[in-house]
């Protein structure tokens, strides 16, 4: 048995980074109660282990009494004399209790408490070492699945990739390497739980401060981000330094820098917009390249109304309404997106319409001019073509067409200098 305790906590030591004398201490108050039980309910025993060679001692301490009524308790004078020479009755004295074949007994006993001691001192370590990485990438490998859950390997440790926190288009390998983000690290009912995610929009502003210098830095501001994962990002970056451009520092020289994390995302689409305190300047540019013909903004309901022309509807919109849901979520104000409405007139307006207008030459009648329109005669100009007898072959006209075509005449000089008079003043 010495042999293997040994092992185990050379393993232990090893493997998980946890201290022999933690182990050690542990396994000895494991050990403690194997040992009263096979020995009895001796009076403050102990049990003490050699780190050297592993082996396991009990120890009691008995009161020296002339007469033993209880031995669990008590040591007669003559053995207590044998252990220390000058003892006196009411001395306590420390003695070996160790019964033959303890180290069988003790691992039949002890090896669930040992276990679960040990699985204490594990995750005491886990909590230790990771409260503080929360927020950090770190890489492991994909060591099994608990339903849609992954559980990754972290070398000392297993951390938690929950499946509400994995990117639905991804699909993960056993034994495939992948990057996370630390989200948490909970106290469970278990013990500590590393959750990690790759769903995170924190783990995109994180790719960028690791990729983009001046992100890390402070000299370009991330002011808002918003992210369907697996499919497209929008980040905002703002910096008060004017000679940086922050969205070419992100996208960086051939946009190598952006690609990087592009990668990492498995061809997610990454848009990186200028962020603005101006809302109507901010939305444009959230929506870019989209093209847009009006804003209407409800600054107490933070609504802004956008019209836009036919073409562009759908290209402001986005895929399933993507492109409008997270220039939403980044700005803060609820984006809605209109087409621009175009208002085609209709054969009997046109037809009112050109009555009108011929009836507001001086010596047209109203009855006139709506004979002269269904006779194909719309315009002005119409008229000065026509001839005084096909005038006079409409019905409503008949002998009035000489007056007609001169009103018309008269009209037509009239505009004529007035127009030579527009000219002339300019």
């Amino acid at each position: 048995m010495n042999a293997d305790f040994l092992a185990v906590l050379e393993f232990w030591e090893r493997e998980k980074g946890i201290s022999r004398d933690i182990l050690v201490a542990a396994v000895q108050e494991a050990l403690l109660s194997a040992a009263k039980k096979a020995v009895g309910p001796a009076r403050e025993m102990r049990v003490q282990i050699d780190p050297k060679n592993g082996d396991i001692r009990a120890f009691a301490k008995l009161v020296v009494s002339d007469k033993v009524i209880s031995k669990h308790d008590q040591i007669s004078v003559f053995d207590a004399r044998r252990i220390k020479a000058d003892v006196l009755v009411g001395d306590e004295v420390e003695v070996e209790v160790t019964p033959a074949g303890f180290g069988r007994i003790a691992s039949q006993y002890a090896k669930q408490a040992l276990m679960q001691q040990i699985r204490r001192a594990e995750k005491a370590l886990i909590f230790t070492e990771f409260k503080d990485r929360v927020g950090d990438i770190i890489s492991g490998t994909v060591r099994r699945f608990d339903r849609s859950d992954v559980m990754v390997d972290l070398g000392k440790y297993e951390a938690l990739l929950p499946n509400k926190e994995r990117v639905p288009t991804e699909e993960y390998q056993i034994g495939e390497r992948i990057r996370c983000y630390v989200k948490a690290v909970e106290q469970g009912p278990h013990g500590p739980d590393i959750i990690l995610s790759r769903a995170d929009p924190r783990f995109v502003i994180k790719l960028f401060q690791l990729e983009v210098s001046e992100i890390n830095d402070g000299t370009i501001e991330v002011k808002g981000i918003a992210r369907e994962a697996g499919f497209r990002t929008k980040l905002a970056v703002w910096t008060r330094d004017e000679k940086v451009d922050p969205v070419g520092a992100c996208v960086g020289l051939r946009g190598q820098r952006v690609k990087n994390i592009v990668r990492e995302l498995n061809n997610e689409k990454v848009d990186i917009i200028k962020w603005s305190s101006n809302v109507r300047e901010y939305v444009t540019n959230a929506l870019n390249p989209a093209k847009l013909k009006a804003f209407e903004i409800d600054e107490a309901n933070r609504r802004v109304r956008i019209i836009t022309s036919e073409d562009q509807l759908s290209l402001a919109i986005g895929k399933r309404g993507q492109n409008a849901r997270l220039t939403s979520k980044l700005t803060g104000w609820q984006v809605d997106i209109e087409a621009e409405v175009i208002v085609t007139k209709g054969f009997d307006e046109k037809v009112a319409e050109a009555v009108e207008l011929l009836a507001s030459i001086p010596g047209i009648l109203r009855e006139q001019a709506d004979a002269l329109v269904h006779a194909g005669l719309t315009r002005l100009e119409d008229l000065l073509q026509a001839d005084e007898t096909d005038l006079k072959d409409i019905p409503q006209i008949g002998d009035q067409a000489g007056t007609v075509l001169q009103a018309a005449r008269t009209e037509a000089e009239r505009r004529k200098i007035q127009l030579g008079g527009d000219v002339a003043a300019a």
